[in-house]
């Protein structure tokens, strides 16, 4: 760039070294009017294939753990999983809205969280507070035996679909349960669901016992 194109000639004694003075605005303009004409001209290819490169190389690294991660091939146990999965969500579930009639009834197991509420006199039992911390605790008392027979009885290498009734009949059976207990439903149907999700259970548990037997003898 020479310095005719940023200056113009004056007839002062103070100019650069080229013998022009620059004109006022006149460089700024010239700049950028020449940068645009550099840019412009410019070929980015190799700056577009080496970030495009970048980005594959990133995917990759991320997606490649995912990509070589073993497929759970024992269907039989996938099915567990799911179902023992949404029944844990489910006792969740229970354990929130028993928080929930506690505020709604103003029933407070501790006086802390009564005096917050109110006073001590809301430290106090509710008919609806203790019913959902029945259904709470049923859940315990059988979920929790599901999930280490149902997951004994997965390896077992069972038909997986004899195996994904068992499981089927269980969730459904503690769901009608759940709702029976906390809406106050007719009698029997609490005492029906509990008795046919149990029996998945107990055919579980004597499969087991007999495969066990099996192996011993």
């Amino acid at each position: 760039m020479s310095g005719k194109s940023l200056s113009s000639a004056v007839p002062e004694i103070r100019t650069w070294s080229n013998g022009f003075k620059l004109r006022k605005k006149r460089f700024h303009l010239n700049i950028r009017k020449n940068l645009l004409m550099i840019i412009s001209s410019a070929d980015f290819r190799p700056l577009k294939e080496a970030s495009f490169r970048l980005l594959k190389e990133t995917e990759t690294s991320l997606l490649s753990p995912l990509r070589k991660a073993p497929r759970m091939e024992n269907e039989t146990f996938a099915s567990f999983i799911f179902f023992g999965t949404l029944l844990v969500l489910k006792m969740y579930v229970v354990a929130i809205i028993t928080g929930q009639v506690r505020l709604r009834k103003k029933a407070f197991a501790n006086p802390e969280d009564a005096l917050r509420h109110g006073g001590l006199q809301y430290h106090r039992e509710d008919p609806d507070v203790e019913r959902c911390l029945r259904a709470h605790r049923n859940d315990m008392e059988n979920i929790y035996p599901f999930l280490f027979l149902g997951a004994v009885y997965s390896f077992l290498g069972p038909n997986p679909t004899v195996a994904r009734i068992h499981f089927l009949v269980f969730f459904f059976g503690r769901i009608v349960h759940t709702v029976a207990y906390l809406l106050k439903l007719k009698a029997p149907t609490r005492s029906v669901a509990y008795v046919v999700a149990q029996l998945s259970c107990f055919s579980m548990a004597l499969q087991i016992l007999f495969m066990l037997l099996q192996h011993w003898w």
